[in-house]
């Protein structure tokens, strides 16, 4: 069994879930529009460029969480998933995912948990490992929960999710993982396939110089 890595935003699906969220809860009057938009645009655009504060955006990406309750939350979600998701999920995505069935597959995305759940299930794969947000009483706080999964902390958490299944990334003969972003460096370098998928420009020049597999799902 070798072991297989989907990061999701902007790989498996034709775009950014986090960003979408932000912008589905604008539309459904859950925050303040004029001030919402203008901090999610700005944090992606920083995302983009690889100059993110992960903790300064989970501040801002977390905090809706702790105004709603969890129904209110999973009802949004379903409408989300409907109008939003679904539209992003390529057939190539799902081929290729179908690709991998036989072997140990977890999507590895920096959006929280209560975003992807729902988005790795419908696209199949089993495993999922995301940024985790802290409930206290079944209630979230609007803070994360231990390491985010961004950059280097993917790594991590990718480490810490096989150490609780008795393995580590040296016990499978094939390591794949594909991105769409030069922030996923640490992790793409961690394996022994890293592919390419729709990248970034700074991904793509460090793909072509290094002899990485570069594919295409959405273009």
């Amino acid at each position: 069994m070798n072991l297989v890595l989907f990061d999701l935003d902007n790989t498996l699906l034709a775009g950014d879930s986090d960003y979408e969220w932000g912008q589905f809860l604008i539309d459904a009057g859950a925050v303040d529009r004029d001030y919402y938009e203008t901090r999610n645009r700005e944090f992606y655009e920083r995302y983009k460029a690889g100059t993110l504060d992960i903790h300064e955006f989970l501040e801002f990406a977390l905090a809706p969480l702790a105004q709603y309750p969890r129904e209110q939350l999973d009802a949004w979600h379903r409408e989300f998933m409907a109008s939003r998701i679904e539209p992003m999920i390529s057939d190539r995505a799902r081929a290729l995912v179908e690709r991998h069935r036989d072997d140990l597959c977890a999507v590895v995305t920096a959006t929280n948990s209560v975003v992807t759940a729902p988005i790795a299930r419908a696209l199949g794969v089993e495993h999922l490992i995301a940024t985790e947000p802290e409930q206290v009483d079944g209630r979230f706080t609007g803070r994360v929960s231990g390491v985010p999964c961004f950059r280097d902390g993917k790594v991590t958490r990718v480490q810490g999710w096989l150490a609780g299944r008795g393995q580590s990334v040296e016990d499978f003969p094939q390591r794949w993982f594909y991105s769409d972003s030069a922030n996923d460096l640490p992790l793409l370098e961690r394996v022994s396939h890293p592919v390419a998928v729709d990248p970034d420009e700074r991904l793509l020049a460090h793909a072509q110089r290094q002899g990485w597999t570069v594919l295409s799902l959405h273009r």
